[in-house]
């Protein structure tokens, strides 16, 4: 019998053999409640936390189900400690309820746990948001719903919200069956179960989540399913003024909406309708102290209230979505990693995790893009070395991403891939300018103005531009169907969110059913080679695996003493 490829150590963490024949099937079950926290070749480490564990109990795992999958696969029994971890923190979510006061007056927190609750009354950041006891429980002002849901999880307490929600004023709208262009058109099998999972019966105990699905499949389709359901007026939140056109467009497309029903709130036009898209800038940008659009919105009778890359949620639409609990809350992400820590802060406003789909399913399924993830690692030119070498530390990740001997790689990159559809995505604008200057490709970034961004994005999806320079503007809600090759040369540290971001913008299936390539064009031996093994953490949990190439002084792949690398083309 084969060795089991898992290691459960008494510290929460789990290590994961990769050569084990046993390790996807494993990694599958383990990434319902476990976070992926280091990647090397060999073992990956993963984490059990609190909040994974609440994350997994709401979308339907059971502490016996996530015990029962560590046994599987466990090398040796799992520590005693982890078990009590487990079954204690998966029972806590949900021993807490908010529900309407049984007078009808306000909300009530309760339980079945009376010790409980005289426990949290003792805590200081959540005693200020109770209000008389009402037994079992105390109630609670309306206004108060989501500070005091925040209170609650930071105190290790999250609360089961079965308060419910404001209808809103309704909408009589519907999906459409086929397109404007006249093809066939129906939601794909999991994109009705992210509806469902989000949707439920219609009933108090859902109506507020996050729907995780990667890049190109189709999170803007299960936000219009889930308007659908509760057809109501909506307000969706964007990124972008362009991911805001995005969403227009898809919305006229795919259902019975007209131009009228559709409104746009940005800073060149100020249109409330029954379906409003603004951006989160707009919203949390004040004026005299106020949140003057913010208030303007939050007037209209809103029955469903869209986040889109929730992620990404800026710290003022936080504090913000703490008075907007009594509406329903849909966020959509590929990811719910925050590099800022306030993951907890999405699960207590927006709602938990309530569908989740492998990337790697998704592929094999054929609904996104077979990608392959290839790091090619360039020396510095010796007065670089020099440069880097004497730089304070905070300077010498600026040095190494910007090394000029990237731009032969790019060069080597672009001959091979001749034909493709190529985005070169950076991170520093004067590296970016550098490149243009090179290749002679156009580029965009935050200052180009909105009606060139959407026009040279449309000339790359036509194939009149075969490469395309981006900044980090273009990390997200950019839908360019055809681009199969990405060359990230430089990035925001060691962000997992943006890697899986811009593999993201390749992975939408292809017209001719090829692959995707995604490359990252490191300096050896710096910093920048250090971020980049943190920022693939999030995608080897997904099942992509890293292949490394070295490159010669000139930039150009090299053979080396370890396995060689060759990229399309026949480059080594």
């Amino acid at each position: 019998m084969d060795r089991l490829p898992l290691i459960v150590q008494s510290d929460r963490t789990l290590l994961l053999e990769v050569n084990n024949p046993l390790f996807e099937e494993a990694r599958d079950s383990l990434v319902g409640f476990a976070e992926l926290v280091k990647s090397p070749e060999h073992v990956h480490t993963y984490r059990i936390s609190s909040l994974s564990l609440w994350n997994a109990v709401a979308s339907g795992l059971s502490p016996e189900d996530m015990l029962s999958r560590l046994t599987r696969y466990a090398q040796y029994p799992v520590p005693t400690e982890v078990q009590q971890f487990i079954e204690d923190q998966g029972r806590r979510y949900g021993k807490l309820r908010l529900e309407v006061a049984p007078d009808g007056h306000g909300l009530w927190l309760t339980s079945d746990d009376p010790w409980l609750l005289t426990q949290i009354k003792h805590h200081k950041n959540v005693d200020p948001f109770l209000g008389e006891e009402l037994k079992p429980g105390y109630r609670i002002d309306p206004a108060h719903r989501g500070l005091l849901k925040q209170a609650l999880a930071k105190a290790g307490w999250p609360a089961d919200d079965r308060a419910g929600y404001t209808p809103g004023s309704p909408l009589a709208f519907s999906l459409r069956e086929q397109d404007k262009r006249g093809q066939d058109f129906r939601l794909r099998p999991y994109q009705i179960d992210a509806v469902q999972s989000f949707w439920g019966d219609g009933a108090v105990d859902r109506g507020s989540g996050v729907i995780v699905l990667p890049c190109g499949a189709g999170k803007t389709l299960v936000g219009l399913g889930v308007m659908e359901k509760v057809r109501a007026h909506t307000l969706i939140l964007t990124t972008s003024v362009a991911s805001l056109h995005q969403w227009r467009d898809e919305l006229l497309d795919k259902t019975s909406l007209s131009p009228e029903d559709i409104g746009e709130y940005s800073s060149r036009t100020k249109s409330i309708k029954p379906v409003t898209l603004t951006t989160y800038q707009l919203l949390s940008h004040r004026q005299k102290g106020e949140y003057v659009h913010f208030y303007r919105l939050d007037d209209h009778d809103w029955g469903l209230i869209i986040y889109d890359e929730v992620h990404l949620l800026p710290a003022p639409v936080f504090r913000l979505t703490a008075s907007l609990q009594a509406r329903r809350r849909l966020g959509l992400t590929a990811t719910l990693i925050r590099e800022d820590g306030r993951a907890d802060d999405v699960f207590s406003l927006i709602g938990p995790k309530r569908f989740d789909m492998p990337w790697k399913d998704l592929e094999q399924q054929g609904w996104i893009a077979e990608a392959s993830c290839r790091e090619i690692r360039v020396c510095m030119p010796e007065s670089w070395r020099e440069r880097y070498a004497m730089a304070e530390d905070n300077e010498r990740a600026r040095i190494a991403a910007s090394n000029p001997a990237k731009i032969g790689t790019i060069h080597e990159l672009l001959a091979d891939h001749e034909g493709d559809h190529i985005l070169i995505i950076g991170q520093y604008l004067d590296q970016l300018e550098q490149i243009r200057q090179e290749i002679h490709a156009p580029m965009i970034t935050g200052q180009t103005p909105v009606a060139e961004r959407e026009k040279l994005y449309q000339q790359f999806r036509d194939g009149e531009i075969p490469v395309l320079i981006v900044s980090k503007v273009a990390n997200f809600a950019i839908d360019l169907p055809d681009a199969n090759v990405a060359i990230q040369v430089s990035g925001a540290f060691g962000s997992r969110q943006e890697e899986a971001q811009r593999l993201g913008r390749i992975l939408r299936p292809k017209k001719d059913g090829g692959p995707a390539t995604f490359y990252t064009i490191v300096s050896e031996d710096t910093k920048e080679q250090d971020f980049a093994q943190k920022r693939q953490l999030f995608l080897c949990e997904q099942g992509y695996r890293y292949e490394i190439a070295h490159a010669d002084e000139k930039g150009a792949p090299r053979e080396q003493s370890a396995p060689i690398i060759r990229f399309p083309g026949g480059n080594s």
